[in-house]
């Protein structure tokens, strides 16, 4: 693991500070990796949420009814 020297906002420091005696955390360190972790994760969903959109606006309108996508989807589903 590496390790890096940060300069943190007082009102963060004060938040770690807090997170770490509630318990929430056993470390300002441990605090940080998690939530950097949950950055990471959310950036990994909106590009995936990006991907589906892009996806299915290139693949233009439907002309079927609604009943017609309801039965697919529900024959899709096995429902």
């Amino acid at each position: 693991m590496s390790r890096q020297s940060i300069t943190l906002a007082n009102q963060n420091d004060e938040w770690l500070k807090q997170q770490v005696a509630n318990e929430e955390f056993t470390s300002k360190s441990e605090a940080v990796n998690y939530l950097i972790k949950k950055a990471r994760e959310s950036d990994e969903y909106v590009n995936f949420v990006r991907m589906k959109l892009d996806i299915a606006e290139k693949s233009g309108f439907s002309t079927k009814t609604k009943e017609e996508l309801l039965v697919e989807i529900k024959k899709k589903l096995n429902v």
